[in-house]
């Protein structure tokens, strides 16, 4: 499974598809921080918003797996952090498309991420997911170890329960 880097100007150029994965994930039921209905639109604009400057300063790095040439999944990593944190990042926005899932692409998004990583000298990893989600198999199976729970910390993607975030850190 072919997983690319995005700069700046190519994540620009890959707006659409961007956001008509994030779109499909929240409407999937995803809990990335958005709730439904969330349309292509505004997941566009969060793209635009959040993570473009971002990438453009060097402060984020964006992962993407095609199959066919189609983006079904992306990660990042952001290495925005305060001078006594410059050691560790934060894993952020690992999202599948709910029709590619199960194949491999998180954990192969989640190894090439590890590596940019330990280029960019970071040494430790930290992210946290929805609690009991299938994505705490995947982090555990990684070797992250979980640090606990915060019940009730965002809502459902549905907008209508709180649900609880397992909070996640990996040395490299």
């Amino acid at each position: 499974m072919p997983i690319e880097e995005l700069r700046a100007e190519a994540a620009e150029a890959e707006l659409p598809a961007l956001a008509q994965l994030l779109a499909a994930c929240v409407a999937g039921g995803a809990s990335v921080n958005f709730l439904q209905p969330f349309p292509a639109a505004e997941a566009e604009a969060w793209w635009r918003a959040k993570v473009l400057p971002a990438l453009a300063r060097g402060e984020r790095r964006l992962l993407v797996a095609r199959l066919g040439g189609a983006i079904i999944g992306t990660a990042q990593l952001d290495l925005a952090t305060p001078p006594n944190q410059a050691h560790r990042a934060d894993v952020s926005k690992v999202l599948v498309h709910p029709g590619a899932r199960r194949r491999g692409v998180a954990r192969a998004l989640m190894l090439a991420l590890e590596a940019i990583a330990a280029e960019e000298g970071r040494t430790l990893l930290t992210l946290d997911t929805q609690q009991d989600g299938a994505a705490e198999a995947l982090y555990r199976g990684l070797g992250y170890v979980s640090l606990g729970v915060i019940p009730g910390y965002a809502r459902a993607a549905s907008g209508t329960a709180l649900e609880g975030a397992t909070f996640f850190y990996k040395q490299l």
